[in-house]
């Protein structure tokens, strides 16, 4: 069928199995936001943005309304939301945030990822200082938007940076205005936001590119893991 056809189908099964590894981790995002703080995203500002980001990965209603209705399903929604600390080969150090309904499982799996790539776990707390927390919020940036009215409409909401990169807008501040941004942001009527808090490396240290490459391929397989959130790096 040609090499079009080739490079088609490549693609299409790239996209799926992207797919099959975001979408649960959304759906339990939007399920934890869920049974923490009631089925309601018009009085719940976290599950309303744990939508808002599974939208903008152009998650299917359906699977959304699941994941809400699970909230109430018993055991089925018991997630607990644990974070782990790692060091990895070259100095990386790792921040791990996961939500587990099966803490063993987790711990196990996360220290055998990281004995077989040159990695190990550390004692809860020794890299917490390595870290600060951020609100980020990105969005794709189309015609007639005026980024200079946004950043002055959203400094006196918490936003301390905005940047813009390859027609995707990136806004930061500190991880406490996150619920004032992400509804300022609401406000403005933009589409397609994503909004989460992340872990900035406080000293991050730069590495050649071959290291680069044995790093992201860790965290590739970190990520991997049913359990695993989010994955936060020192790498510059």
């Amino acid at each position: 069928m040609g090499r079009a056809f080739e490079y088609r189908r490549a693609s299409k099964e790239k996209r799926w199995d992207k797919m099959s590894k975001v979408f649960p981790k959304l759906a339990r995002s939007i399920t934890i936001a869920a049974k923490a703080g009631g089925t309601d995203p018009e009085s719940n500002s976290a599950l309303r943005t744990a939508i808002s980001n599974a939208k903008a990965e152009n998650m299917p209603k359906d699977n959304i309304d699941k994941a809400i209705k699970r909230a109430s399903g018993g055991d089925d929604a018991n997630y607990n939301e644990i974070n782990y600390e790692a060091k990895g080969p070259h100095g990386s150090l790792f921040f791990i945030e996961t939500a587990t309904d099966n803490t063993n499982r987790t711990v196990a799996n996360l220290k055998m990822i990281l004995n077989k790539n040159g990695g190990e776990m550390v004692q809860t707390g020794s890299l917490e200082f390595m870290f600060s927390r951020k609100a980020v919020i990105q969005f794709p940036v189309i015609e007639g938007m005026n980024m200079d009215e946004i950043e002055l409409e959203l400094i006196d909401y918490g936003l301390e940076e905005l940047a813009v990169n390859d027609e995707i807008a990136y806004l930061e501040g500190e991880f406490t205005a996150f619920g004032n941004l992400t509804t300022a942001v609401d406000k403005l009527d933009i589409q397609n936001v994503k909004a989460n808090l992340q872990r900035k490396p406080t000293s991050p240290i730069e590495l050649q590119d071959q290291q680069i490459e044995e790093i992201e391929l860790l965290i590739d397989k970190i990520e991997d893991d049913d359990d695993v959130q989010a994955v936060f790096t020192n790498i510059a």
